[in-house]
């Protein structure tokens, strides 16, 4: 299968070719011929995270031009592809919107079928591209809009363990970024102060930890942030290099909590052998580390797609092109974008409220 991959649920605008086989045992293999991306982080700075509009428009504006690029460095003519695959939600609506209506045009001028495919399972499945992982497998789904415990079951079958019932991860290290005067993006931004600081100086906390469930939450973290911040008379660079660090190691020490409870789970109910991680916080060092950590006692395998591969890209969405057309699964093009898609639609309502499917 060789399909072009279209990815605008963000702020990154991407296209990428990509071609794989999946074998009869269900083993994937596959390369990335070529892709292209234009970050939008200069575009957002100066607010302080994404303005959805401006995310819109940058996708407008560039998306055709990447395309081509995509397509030129690949070496193949439309003819040559099996699907054009869009991300189709979740996401900012403005954005789907000119990603799938730019994967319909293609799809019906050259006549190749269009795959609508979910944001998130484009991230679930970048560990079959990169590594091969067999289904099933534990994942990680950490980022800056989604903090969720998945079993990848197989492509279309998930089945969720748990889920934020407030903020995700990578929103709370942007907001504590903020704070602290870091800047955006803040994953990168507070791992950079947290190297020189001191994770023991700042005693917040760790929410959940010990509960029942896998679910997480942040909201409570943040504020203990705000609060530590507040009682300072200013912020010097130490300040902000223990505040960072301090918070660091909470936010990884809750997280890993959650994944233990939900690696008991997995290895009760599935014959897996994997604990993978996906999303733009799995960039995070600590994170990785507490995370090998798990897996290596529970005997499990730890994989972690390259950090190319974690925030948002066209590879990925490709690549869930890929899985899917190889079983058939493609999508007419009165294919509705959607703004909240859950993996799991089977899984019981969350706890809590206001937080992204």
């Amino acid at each position: 299968m060789i399909i072009l991959g279209i990815e605008t649920s963000c702020d990154e605008t991407a296209a990428a070719v990509v071609e794989g086989i999946i074998g009869p045992d269900g083993r994937a293999q596959g390369r990335v011929r070529a892709q292209a991306m234009l970050s939008q982080i200069a575009d957002h700075t100066p607010f302080g995270g994404i303005v959805p509009e401006i995310a819109a428009r940058a996708h407008l504006a560039h998306l055709d031009r990447l395309i081509v690029s995509a397509m030129t460095d690949s070496g193949l003519n439309y003819g040559d592809l099996d699907a054009i695959a869009a991300t189709a939600g979740p996401g900012l609506i403005g954005g789907v919107i000119v990603g799938v209506m730019t994967g319909k045009a293609l799809s019906l001028s050259t006549g190749r079928p269009f795959i609508a495919v979910n944001h998130l399972e484009g991230h679930a499945l970048t560990a079959r591209l990169t590594d091969g992982v067999a289904f099933p497998f534990l994942l990680l789904l950490v980022s800056g809009g989604h903090c969720q415990l998945l079993v990848v079951e197989g492509v279309g079958r998930y089945r969720r363990l748990g889920t934020t019932v407030d903020d995700a991860a990578g929103e709370a290290f942007d907001k504590v970024a903020k704070m602290l005067g870091l800047g955006y993006p803040g994953g990168p931004a507070i791992e950079r102060a947290a190297a020189s600081g001191d994770a023991r100086r700042f005693a917040f906390p760790r929410p959940l930890k010990g509960k029942p469930g896998c679910d997480f939450s942040f909201s409570g973290l943040k504020t203990a942030v705000r609060l530590a911040v507040e009682a300072l008379p200013s912020l010097s660079p130490q300040d902000v290099a223990d505040l960072a660090a301090s918070f660091q190691a909470a936010l990884v020490d809750a997280i890993a909590d959650r994944v233990r409870r939900a690696v008991t789970t997995f290895t009760a109910d599935y014959d897996g052998r994997a604990l993978v991680v996906a999303g733009g916080v799995a960039a995070n060092t600590a994170l990785r580390q507490a995370l090998q950590e798990i897996a290596g006692s529970r005997g499990l395998d730890f994989i972690a797609p390259p950090l190319s591969l974690c925030t948002d890209n066209a590879v990925m969405i490709a690549w869930a092109g890929v899985e899917r057309a190889h079983l058939g699964l493609t999508d007419p093009l009165d294919f509705r974008p959607r703004p909240r898609w859950p993996l799991d639609p089977t899984a019981p309502a969350r706890p809590g409220a206001g937080v992204k499917a």
